[in-house]
């Protein structure tokens, strides 16, 4: 039998680090249970809608980490059936619909990616992995309605985004109602004690705890991680603001993109992404000079993913080339390339940009360079004159091109 621990102070490590914003029904009652030598049952998910997960990822699943750390049992919930479904989130429209197919290859390298995060082979008390397809697929349609009545429209209705898109009279689609079902029914499948999730996700999880206290008689507290925002302008950390930083970057793109941060963004960083005490980041962030405190924080972030060697290796690479200028040939990554392949394509590919219209738009600002000559087409392909020339994108991006014929 795991015994937890209650050491009220590393509890209080946890509660009141500044990560956690929102504890239901209360944060007394969270933490009176955690004091309690209960070992309960904790949960997160995400849905496989692309190929790497992110930082915001990383801050939660690092707080799964903690409670599995006190000894209670926590599970990694991949919702490989709800990505297909699509959270309607707060997008202002309905999401592409995923197949199968594409749902695997998302999350097929997911657990490469948070393996120094999470714990799955710790021998008494492993991260558990589940995928939601295992119970939402088995539902016939008896119990999609049976489910289904322990909710009013209204009910659903009351999601923010969902009052908004009625506002401007955009469309609705039935099948996001069921989305919210779905991921409660999680809760029931999995005997959940506790859902940790993101703030954009309390209605949700508030799904949940409502059908388990309805099917099982089962209390459960959802407890809400901020989103990662700007502390001075309140701006998410986001892919389509392009400041998204994802998990299977390279040492040295992870530790630039940290790098190309807003100064606002270091404290939300450190607190979420890091393992530093909060003295450390008080010191940190009070740092006279703030790239001095962005260049800890990239180090002790990509140390995490990729370990101290490799954290080290990005910090030298950045320092020389860009606070020194010393940029050549021999600093540079190479990347290997076939003539006639798309520059855009080789972008996307590279991880330069997150997707073709963005490889194209970063050409058309300009902002695509090789040799220092500007790319202006974005039509233009790769020619065996661009071998052994830097590839230059936005102003930290440097790539040694190896054309092959």
């Amino acid at each position: 039998m795991i015994k937890t621990i209650t050491d009220e102070k590393k509890i209080d490590e946890i509660l009141d680090r500044g990560v956690l914003k929102e504890f239901l029904p209360s944060k007394k009652e969270f933490k009176e249970k955690l004091l309690s030598g209960e070992r309960l049952r904790f949960y997160i998910g995400a849905d496989p809608t692309a190929k790497a997960l992110h930082l915001g990822h990383a801050q939660n699943l690092m707080l799964l980490e903690d409670f599995r750390r006190l000894g209670h049992q926590v599970i990694f919930l991949i919702g490989d059936f709800t990505a297909m479904i699509g959270d309607p989130g707060d997008k202002s429209s309905a999401r592409v619909q995923q197949t199968p197919a594409e749902v695997r290859e998302n999350f097929k390298g997911w657990l490469e990616q948070i393996k120094n995060i999470l714990n799955f082979t710790d021998k008494e008390n492993p991260v558990l992995v589940k995928y939601n397809s295992e119970w939402l697929s088995k539902l016939k349609f008896a119990d999609v309605l049976q489910l289904a009545s322990n909710f009013t429209v209204q009910q659903m209705l009351e999601r923010d985004m969902f009052e908004k898109r009625m506002e401007k009279g955009t469309p609705i689609y039935i099948h996001e109602f069921m989305y919210p079902l779905m991921q409660g029914y999680d809760s029931v499948a999995l005997d959940v004690d506790v859902e940790l999730c993101g703030t954009d996700q309390i209605f949700n999880a508030l799904a949940g705890r409502t059908l388990l206290q309805k099917l099982k008689g089962k209390e459960k507290f959802v407890i809400a991680a901020n989103l990662i925002a700007d502390e001075k302008t309140g701006q998410l950390m986001s892919k389509s603001n392009g400041t998204g930083v994802f998990l299977d970057l390279k040492p040295k793109d992870l530790f630039g993109a940290i790098m190309a941060q807003t100064d606002g963004m270091i404290r939300p960083l450190a607190l979420g992404c890091t393992r530093l005490s909060l003295a450390e980041i008080k010191e940190m962030v009070q740092m006279e000079n703030p790239r001095d405190a962005k260049l800890k924080l990239a180090f002790e972030i990509t140390k995490i993913f990729h370990g101290k060697d490799e954290a080290k290796k990005a910090q030298d690479y950045f320092v020389n080339t860009f606070s020194k200028k010393e940029i050549s040939a021999e600093s540079v990554e190479e990347i290997k390339v076939s003539a006639g392949e798309r520059l855009i394509d080789v972008l996307v590919e590279n991880n330069l940009a997150e997707s073709n219209a963005d490889a194209k738009r970063k050409i058309k600002q300009g902002g695509v360079s090789i040799d220092g000559e500007k790319i202006m087409d974005i039509q233009k392909d790769v020619d065996e004159t661009m071998d052994g020339k830097i590839l230059k994108v936005g102003k930290k991006n440097f790539r040694k091109l190896k054309v092959i014929p």
